[in-house]
């Protein structure tokens, strides 16, 4: 949806994948739009609820699939229910977010939060030609990432007119005769939109009142197989939670491949095809301006948490060989267990090669490679791609010798 909003010439219906008319007509699945669920009657295996037209409805179940998703997070504060005030979830929400942008001739924009979603819409709101300024309550940017890493990409969104306020949470948002202000405990700003991209909650409300076991985050708790406590209910999807493959523990990472992969794994398992998914290990990436933004695993606050005595190798490399031209800056950081020997996490920065070079220890952490093991991978080697030495491997064989 960011980069949809960014190209004011771009229907926002051109991200529909598939109609709701195509399951019906074309698959033969009755699909009930416009029906909200309200409780799941676990011993009678139905569900009910209220639908826009025709009131009440009751529909019963061999098996049920809850993927209800996850919401905003919305700061409980006044004048968020303003107009102007909006989020970034469906596509009604980016549909009104275009509208606005349009109609009222949006100039100033003020981002709440500096997620992933955030990072992306300040560069939408930017190719827009609006001015943006991103708040958030934390002293930290981007804290779970290491600084010297977090550094670049700040100096990045600085560099194209953001501005970036650290430890200001949000006192109020204003109606003015111009718009709306945006009221800090130790500044004020005035816009025309405010978007609160601070992050995202777990659906979970029906399964906790049907008494469904929670996971981390109160996400609902489910098994390899994606079932739930209750053997005839299944969850999947931003709902749900997973195993972390580097820790083994319970985890909450909403993020788009686990969603698909989950429902495809629930499909097989209703239609008696056993499936198991073994984990996930939080690979994510981002875009903001001209920087890619990738990590993988664990970092180095997040391994000490969970027991390891983690080791942490930061290097500033290149992102193709010295002969070949055009290259620029690639930071790698690599993190480690002294005990084990085992690598625990990853993160990139750079303006070319760190999307999918992040790949590559995302499939080390899969399979439990030490980090001696990672610096022997044959990685492929041409100078327009990087130097002899991949950033990854001369990462893992200084942090070999810190650890």
């Amino acid at each position: 949806m960011p980069y949809n909003i960014a190209d004011p010439g771009r229907d926002i219906n051109d991200l529909i994948v598939r109609k709701a008319k195509v399951f019906r007509e074309k698959q033969g699945i009755d699909v009930r739009t416009g029906h909200r669920v309200e409780s799941i009657h676990i011993s009678k295996k139905s569900v009910s609820g209220a639908a826009k037209e025709g009131g009440a409805f009751h529909i019963p179940y061999d098996k049920l699939l809850i993927a209800t998703g996850a919401a905003p997070i919305v700061p409980d504060v006044p004048g968020f229910d303003l107009p102007g005030v909006t989020v970034l979830k469906s596509l009604d929400d980016a549909r009104g977010m275009k509208r606005l942008i349009q109609e009222h001739r949006v100039k100033r924009a003020v981002i709440l939060g500096m997620g992933y979603i955030a990072m992306e819409m300040c560069e939408a709101l930017r190719a827009r030609g609006i001015e943006v300024e991103m708040v958030k309550p934390r002293p930290t940017f981007m804290p779970w990432m290491n600084q010297d890493l977090a550094a670049v990409v700040k100096k990045e969104i600085e560099a194209n007119g953001v501005k970036v306020h650290l430890g200001q949470g949000i006192r109020m948002i204003d109606r003015t005769k111009a718009g709306l202000r945006v009221v800090c405990p130790d500044m004020t700003v005035d816009c025309e939109m405010v978007l609160a991209a601070i992050g995202i909650r777990p659906c979970s409300e029906l399964a906790e009142k049907a008494g469904i076991a929670l996971g981390p985050e109160k996400s609902i708790s489910v098994d390899k197989t994606l079932l739930t406590s209750n053997g005839d209910i299944y969850a999947a999807g931003d709902c749900a939670d997973a195993y972390h493959m580097v820790t083994g523990e319970k985890t909450w990472i909403p993020l788009a491949l686990r969603a698909n992969r989950a429902g495809w794994a629930v499909a097989d398992n209703l239609l008696g095809k056993r499936t198991e998914l073994p984990g996930v290990v939080g690979t994510a990436v981002f875009k903001v301006f001209d920087m890619e933004v990738a990590r993988t695993g664990l970092s180095l606050a997040e391994a000490e948490k969970f027991g390891f005595e983690p080791v942490e190798m930061v290097i500033e490399s290149v992102t193709r060989a010295h002969s070949y031209p055009g290259g620029s800056p690639l930071y790698v950081q690599l993190v480690g267990d002294r005990k084990s020997g085992r690598l625990l996490g990853a993160q990139m920065v750079g303006k070319e090669g760190a999307a999918h070079r992040i790949n590559a220890p995302a499939v080390a952490l899969h399979a439990g490679m030490r980090v001696d093991e990672f610096y022997q991978t044959d990685l492929a080697y041409a100078p327009p791609f990087g130097p002899t030495w991949d950033p990854m491997l001369t990462a893992a064989n200084r942090l070999l010798k810190e650890m």
